[in-house]
């Protein structure tokens, strides 16, 4: 299909990228519709995608997708964790319209439900997880463009996307390729300058799903201690070391340390003891006690 021109024909950055996310890799089951896109199986059982075909189809549905006149009829569905961030960059980048989370049965054939949609082209991230999405539209005669594993089913499909849906990486990079190849051809991007959008490359990092968690324990500790330094240096004494200390030496020698010393000279007191055989006297009692301190004849 891409071997009419030069220019739509997979280059080696766009190979080394597709199998650095490894898109190429499957899973070890097959389905019979699957077998075209399948280039061999390794030694583990796992089916290896020809990213040759990948690219093609995915050429294949840019040109569809850039064929609707309005962005906004383009609805795209993910139901996918992992694909929801990608999703929605697509969505941004190229005006369509998303559905990110739980699909609402009858969102495609209920006129009176308030998310009502009426698109021209839909397009899922994992025919297993968005049928409901697939069903619907196989009822109104809207179009479907997916991405598949090699054990996806290719029911009510009409583009499908061979790649690894199992890969947060691959998943993010094939909906990268797809929203440029787009621009590509509706003429908002030209190949020279690269995917260049509102004056900023847009890499393919941006398309890739980031756990919450996870990106919490990345932030650097460093932005704590910048914080809290300069309220430590305020809090101590510190000196310049380009202000020099001055010491004063002009003290006064002592010759005789017991005649410097000024201890006030008295005579310790001793506690009243009584004689041997004696009992000791009691302190009196304060008059605070009131009847706590009173004797017994009164319980």
């Amino acid at each position: 299909m891409s071997n009419g021109l030069d220019v739509f024909n997979l280059t080696d950055d766009e190979a080394m990228k597709l199998l650095v996310c490894e898109s190429h890799v499957g899973t070890k089951t097959l389905d019979y519709q699957m077998e075209n896109y399948v280039w061999k199986r390794r030694a583990d059982g796992v089916h290896i995608i020809n990213i040759r075909k990948l690219w093609e189809k995915l050429l294949f549905a840019a040109r569809a997708i850039a064929a609707i006149e309005n962005p906004a009829d383009v609805v795209v569905v993910s139901a996918l964790g992992v694909a929801q961030r990608a999703i929605l960059k697509f969505a941004s980048h190229t005006g369509a319209t998303p559905i990110v989370g739980r699909f609402t049965p009858g969102s495609l054939t209920n006129q009176i439900q308030k998310n009502f949609k009426e698109p021209r082209l839909l397009v899922v991230s994992d025919p297993r997880i968005d049928h409901q999405a697939l069903t619907e539209a196989s009822y109104v005669n809207v179009p479907v463009i997916a991405f598949c594993n090699t054990d996806s089913p290719l029911k009510f499909i009409d583009i499908a996307i061979p790649c690894n849906l199992k890969n947060k990486y691959s998943i993010g990079l094939v909906w990268w390729l797809l929203a440029r190849e787009v621009l590509l051809l509706r003429g908002k991007i030209s190949r020279q300058t690269g995917f260049v959008v509102d004056g900023k490359y847009v890499m393919p990092d941006l398309y890739f799903h980031r756990d919450p968690q996870e990106a919490e324990k990345e932030e650097p500790v460093e932005s704590e201690h910048k914080e809290t330094w300069p309220q430590a240096i305020e809090q101590t004494d510190y000196v310049s070391p380009t202000e020099p200390v001055k010491l004063d030496f002009n003290v006064p020698l002592i010759s005789d340390w017991a005649a410097a010393s000024e201890w006030p000279q008295e005579e310790a007191q001793v506690a009243p003891t009584a004689p041997i055989g004696q009992p000791q006297p009691q302190q009196q009692q304060t008059q605070q006690g009131g009847d706590w301190n009173s004797g017994t004849s009164g319980w």
